[in-house]
């Protein structure tokens, strides 16, 4: 029995440690932009991998991924595979698009968006304020459908 829980242990370590070092994101922010940092560090805290890329202009870099200006917020993450995580997206949503394979191989997706900066979501937290938001499933033809709707700070995590 304790050989069993060994190799069960073993096997959720890596298991673990796979999932963490799968998903990497590089994202694209404003130099001055302290609200991205904070994002950052939620991603990080939550065990994906990024690399920040400081732009002074992020405006062509959105329209060449294919996000129109009612979706963009203030940076952009793209994943290995090339989808695109626009705004203050909670590492569990990213996470679960990019784990669904029914998502990642409809090539009509292009990746999510939290448009705006809505209070209360990662990077953006103010106290103990929140306000609920959407966090959208961006479509190449410039449509979107609803991924997930956010009423609380705990469904962020």
């Amino acid at each position: 029995m304790k050989k069993f829980y060994l190799v069960m242990t073993l096997w959720l370590m890596s298991a673990m440690a796979y999932s963490k070092s799968n998903i990497e994101l590089e994202v694209f922010k404003s130099p001055t932009c302290g609200c991205c940092e904070l994002w950052l560090n939620h991603l990080t805290a939550q065990g994906i991998a990024h690399k920040a890329t400081d732009l002074n202009y992020l405006g062509s870099l959105k329209s060449k991924f294919g996000i129109k200006q009612n979706y963009q917020s203030c940076h952009t993450g793209v994943s290995k595979s090339g989808f695109i995580f626009e705004g203050h997206v909670p590492a569990k949503f990213i996470k679960l698009f990019l784990q669904n394979e029914t998502l990642t191989q409809d090539i009509q997706n292009i990746g999510l968006s939290v448009p705006a900066m809505p209070l209360g979501s990662p990077g953006m937290e103010v106290g103990e304020r929140f306000m609920p938001y959407q966090v959208l499933l961006l479509k190449k033809d410039g449509s979107y459908e609803i991924f997930a709707k956010i009423d609380s700070y705990e469904e962020q995590f």
